[in-house]
């Protein structure tokens, strides 16, 4: 499997006269399987980006959070995560299921380190990984077609200090968010959300 830039890239490569770098990069550091240190990384991190994009070419990008091992990696091409409660909206999952592309990007702000992963993803309702992760709606399986660090000079170092409570886990009650008792929400919340019961 290759790793094509596109004209444009070509375009700019040859401009600041980067070709040469570029495919040494794409020789050595892309791949196609996640290695054993790779699973280290990924499943070591409590957190990634994720960009998606729509079948009108629109793209975004939102932050995926957990604890340490929310992210599996189940074999050498394909990793999974959970779908938490959010905001309703599914722009990223939605994405998904127009049109399955995505990149992801695993960022070590304490080692200073980042990693990305390209590739198809699926919801995948009902999958066996669901039961280690308390309270998620759907599991995501994204198999990858490319794989590669990226220079972490420009990495600031950040030193973390307190996971996020809302985070769901087996051994605490998850909080409901504020947001969720504002007078322009409470009465739109999906049927059976916590938030709606009294006193919530």
């Amino acid at each position: 499997m290759s790793f094509d830039y596109s004209p444009e890239s070509r375009s700019l490569q040859d401009r600041y006269d980067t070709r040469r770098v570029a495919d040494r990069l794409a020789e050595v550091k892309v791949h196609h399987r996640f290695t054993d240190a790779d699973r280290e990384f990924i499943e070591g991190l409590d957190m990634f980006f994720l960009a998606t994009v729509g079948d009108h070419g629109q793209p975004t990008c939102s932050y995926k959070g957990g604890d340490p091992g929310f992210v599996t990696v189940v074999d050498e091409s394909t990793l999974a995560f959970p779908n938490y409660d959010g905001n309703g909206m599914y722009l990223s999952m939605g994405n998904i299921n127009q049109t399955g592309r995505v990149g992801l990007l695993f960022v070590d702000f304490q080692r200073q380190r980042r990693m990305r992963v390209e590739g198809v993803a699926e919801l995948a309702p009902g999958h066996v990984l669901l039961e280690k992760h308390v309270e998620a709606q759907f599991m995501v399986l994204v198999r990858a077609d490319s794989i590669y660090p990226n220079c972490p000079r420009y990495v600031h170092h950040y030193e973390l200090v307190e996971r996020s409570r809302f985070v769901p886990r087996v051994d605490a009650t998850t909080p409901t968010p504020d947001w969720k008792r504002a007078d322009w929400a409470r009465d739109v919340l999906p049927a059976g959300d916590p938030a709606r019961e009294p006193g919530a």
